[in-house]
């Protein structure tokens, strides 16, 4: 499926089209950088791209091109595990930055990315950005944070998931997704099958729908199909109390 661009224009009003300024994702890095003139060039070069859902708009081992930004919408990051199977490192919300990990070092992207639900994506090319980054030292300053605090997280997620049981990983998962991405219609706002909970807490999908079936009957949990509802958070938390089930942001 082809991605499609669409230039931005501050003239227009439509939610496709906004302009940086004009954004309401407030955390999102470049907003958060917009009284400098630099910074505010860099949003002319802005492209947006529309996915639908199941899109693949980065291929890991792909050259790096630029960075994306969700603007709108839901996306699994993954890569490629042993045996060729799929690992999703992370899911991401709107706001969130895809494709960093590649940016800057390293000439291939090291991850592949979905989309979980019709997106729209903010597109800023390599080579706009790391002018601005030589030109801009209060950005540049700001994204060496992000890297440091990617960094942490993902140091400290390696450590916590090494040390919990299939049972707390799948647990921990349907804490950070209800963290991620809340309640929506008083089940969580992310919707997975059993497969893609397997491919992130890294089991198999049989242990995942084991371990399902346990927290159902424990009433942790409520499901319908796909639909998960965690009707006492707290009360879950306390699965996993002994780790920082605070890991995932």
């Amino acid at each position: 499926m082809a991605i499609q661009f669409q230039h931005s224009s501050s003239k227009k009003k439509s939610f496709l089209g906004i302009s940086c300024q004009a954004c309401e994702n407030k955390s999102c890095l470049i907003k958060r950088n917009l009284n400098s003139n630099v910074t505010q060039e860099l949003t002319q070069t802005r492209k947006e791209i529309k996915c639908k859902k199941g899109q693949q708009f980065i291929i890991e081992g792909a050259p790096v091109i630029g960075l994306f930004f969700i603007l709108k919408g839901k996306v699994k990051v993954l890569r490629t595990g042993i045996n060729g199977r799929e690992q999703i490192v992370r899911f991401a919300n709107t706001g969130e930055i895809i494709g960093h990990r590649g940016f800057g070092t390293e000439e291939y992207y090291s991850i592949g990315a979905v989309t979980l639900e019709d997106t729209t994506l903010c597109y800023f090319s390599k080579d706009s950005l790391q002018s601005t980054l030589l030109k801009d030292p209060v950005f540049t300053y700001d994204m060496m944070l992000f890297y440091a605090n990617e960094l942490n997280k993902s140091e400290s997620k390696v450590k916590t998931l090494s040390q919990m049981t299939v049972r707390e990983r799948v647990v921990d998962a349907l804490l950070y997704i209800n963290r991620k991405f809340k309640q929506k219609n008083n089940y969580l706002g992310l919707v997975l099958s059993r497969r893609e909970y397997a491919d992130f807490v890294g089991t198999t999908e049989e242990q995942v729908i084991r371990v399902l079936s346990s927290l159902k009957k424990e009433k942790l949990i409520i499901s319908k199909g796909k639909r998960i509802q965690i009707p006492n958070v707290a009360k879950l938390q306390k699965e996993i109390s002994e780790h920082n089930y605070y890991l995932h942001c």
